[in-house]
């Protein structure tokens, strides 16, 4: 018997990423839609995930929070949907993964937040540098190529893109050329508009306080 895939989100948060990879895995799974202020907050929930946000999943006994990670471990556990690439290719797999969640989206959340990482100090204390320098090597890696590693899509260009997509989206990140190049064909997969019909549909099924 497999295991019960339980998925906790809200139509307004990071959990849609998760969304669309869910939709990728092909997998049944349950979806419980958290409100932010109340049942994100609460002790059962809290066990789940102790910072009290969303998206987490849990499979059978396994509990899996942030976004990247829950790609990632979605992409092992479900090896036939074949969202991870050949070994060959799972450092650079792991490598633009973990460097979207570890530097691209903090420098997003803190250049829209208005800080400036603009002295050499400043650029040592932050993981990531600066706002400039982590997206101009996002877009330099990105130049020209169609997935992240390898030959072809991963678990890796449903965090990537989504992120870009949600930036450039409300201009918090520059719609460079490479970036749209890359995000554009990947928001035609049948997944990702399946995921955005579901995202829809929690958006109309919910009560306004959940959103």
């Amino acid at each position: 018997m497999s295991k019960e895939l339980i998925f906790y989100t809200n139509p307004q948060s990071r959990g849609n990423t998760v969304q669309w990879m869910l939709e990728e895995v092909g997998q049944p799974y349950e979806t419980r839609v958290m409100a932010f202020d109340t049942t994100m907050k609460a002790p059962d929930y809290l066990a789940i995930n102790p910072m009290g946000k969303v998206p987490a999943i849990r499979h059978g006994d396994v509990v899996v929070t942030e976004a990247a990670a829950i790609c990632a471990y979605l992409a092992d556990a479900f090896p036939e949907a074949g969202l991870a690439p050949a070994p060959a290719d799972r450092g650079n797999y792991y490598r633009w993964l973990f460097f979207t969640a570890a530097c691209a989206e903090p420098a997003m959340s803190n250049h829209a937040a208005g800080w400036k990482v603009d002295t050499a100090e400043m650029q040592r204390q932050f993981g990531y540098g600066s706002f400039e320098m982590t997206y101009d090597a996002l877009a330099d890696w990105l130049d020209g190529r169609s997935w992240v590693a390898g030959d072809r899509f991963s678990a890796a260009d449903v965090y990537v893109a989504s992120l870009l997509n949600f930036g450039m989206a409300f201009s918090v990140i520059p719609r460079r050329p490479e970036f749209e190049a890359y995000v554009t064909p990947l928001l035609e997969r049948p997944a990702k508009k399946r995921a955005d019909a579901r995202i829809s549909e929690l958006m109309a099924e919910s009560d306004p306080a959940v959103i």
